[in-house]
């Protein structure tokens, strides 16, 4: 089966917040992409629900957002390290704040 995802995904961990109303719960990146984010969670919302996400850069850059859910997997918090991909892999849709900053950040991770 041909990967379906963007092949510019790269792997690096960034404090994210994302919360259905506000982004109030706390997780770690685990990739991320020009118009996508793995966000690693314990508590992953639904498939097709919108979040609104607050990606703060290694500068302490805060990016705000709002993404799709695009496919979650739910794992045992005791379990989360020993799991390859729990979480959610969430679409960027529009940016609020912080657009350009984040699409440098993202060119920065490809040279």
């Amino acid at each position: 089966m041909a990967e379906k995802r963007d092949l510019s995904r790269k792997r690096k961990r960034v404090k994210v917040r994302f919360g259905t109303d506000t982004p109030k719960k706390m997780a770690f990146s685990d990739d991320i992409s020009p118009d996508g984010i793995f966000i690693k969670t314990a508590s992953p919302e639904k498939p097709g629900q919108l979040l609104n996400l607050e990606i703060t850069l290694p500068d302490e850059t805060r990016i705000l957002c709002t993404g799709r859910i695009h496919w979650a997997k739910r794992v045992p918090p005791n379990m989360l390290r020993l799991v390859g991909k729990g979480g959610m892999g969430v679409k960027i849709l529009s940016f609020s704040q912080g657009q350009h900053e984040y699409q440098n950040f993202i060119q920065g991770l490809h040279r």
